[in-house]
């Protein structure tokens, strides 16, 4: 995988010392001019080969055979679709769309190019979910799934002030379910698959959810998915069964560690492979990548159409 990194900001600084470590090729990092300083910077840092102010400009280095895209969440279906035109590969982050319409889209414009299309979602590949999801049955019938991803944003001061940053943006892709709740509605799917119904009930101020509580009803199962952007609180995430169950300490975004209580018998552990949540995705998506493993490709794009199914049904209520 000969990678280009499209942004600047937050995660992409948080991804980049996890790609060295992973040894995956950084030929490019691209964003506008205002970035180009900050750029320049991370190319010194990380031995990146080339800053970009032109995305175009990257997609036509043929020493590139994939796109990170790491911006905001209402860019992501305009950057991916024109890096697949360009015959790229493409990483995006969580969103990976705004709506159902726009993910088809790029979905059918990959499998016609043959292309690798995945999103990064960190959950998924973490060795305590893999734990959890491999270990379900051991718990029984599943009865209740409770998640809370509750964290105070740091742009929620200036939102009150009326600064409306993108985070908080109703137009962009912001909000509490699009953002921190999205996690929570990944690992569910990811253990139950398709939900029987879906509500969602929310705080909305000037047009956008700044908490919310997403509700997911299974055949046997049902789920509360609680996210905040407005408040906080113990972030933690329980699955009961009739036999036990799985608590997550932390967020569900990162899974740092698990208590299992199967029949009064309890441990707490963490066999993530790594400290830093978003190493376990990296490393398979290079496999995937370098295999041209398509299957699983799809595999993890059946996944993202369901979590995306129900979100615009969420956002529809």
């Amino acid at each position: 995988m000969r990678l280009g990194i499209v942004g600047s900001g937050m995660i992409v600084n948080d991804v980049l010392p996890i790609l060295k470590e992973l040894d995956i090729e950084i030929v490019g990092i691209s964003g506008t001019e205002r970035s180009k300083q900050k750029l320049i910077e991370l190319k010194e840092i990380f031995s990146i080969e080339k800053v970009f102010t032109d995305y175009e400009n990257m997609l036509e280095s043929q020493e590139i055979d994939t796109v990170y895209i790491g911006i905001p969440n209402h860019l992501h279906y305009e950057y991916s679709k024109k890096a697949l035109l360009f015959g790229k590969n493409v990483i995006c982050e969580k969103p990976f769309t705004l709506n159902m319409d726009q993910l088809i889209e790029i979905k059918e414009l990959a499998e016609e190019k043959n292309l690798i299309l995945i999103e990064a979602i960190t959950n998924q590949y973490l060795k305590n979910y893999e734990y959890i999801k491999s270990n379900l049955k051991r718990i029984g019938d599943i009865k209740i799934i409770e998640c809370n991803y509750s964290q105070y944003s740091s742009r929620y001061d200036a939102f009150k002030k009326g600064i409306i940053l993108p985070a908080f943006d109703p137009q962009k892709g912001g909000g509490a379910l699009m953002d921190i709740n999205i996690y929570n509605i990944h690992f569910v799917v990811g253990l139950l698959g398709r939900p029987n119904r879906v509500e969602y009930v929310a705080n909305i101020d000037n047009e956008i959810d700044t908490s919310g509580i997403l509700i997911m009803e299974y055949e046997t199962t049902k789920v509360v998915c609680i996210g905040a952007k407005d408040s906080t609180s113990e972030i933690r995430t329980t699955v009961q069964g009739e036999k036990g169950s799985f608590v997550v300490n932390g967020a569900t975004n990162s899974i740092p560690s698990v208590l299992e209580n199967i029949l009064g018998d309890r441990k707490v552990f963490n066999i993530n492979e790594h400290e830093h949540r978003m190493y376990s995705e990296f490393k398979e998506f290079k496999r995937i990548i370098d295999e041209k493993d398509l299957k699983s490709a799809k595999d993890r794009m059946n996944h993202s159409l369901l979590v995306m199914e129900i979100v615009d049904k969420a956002r529809m209520i």
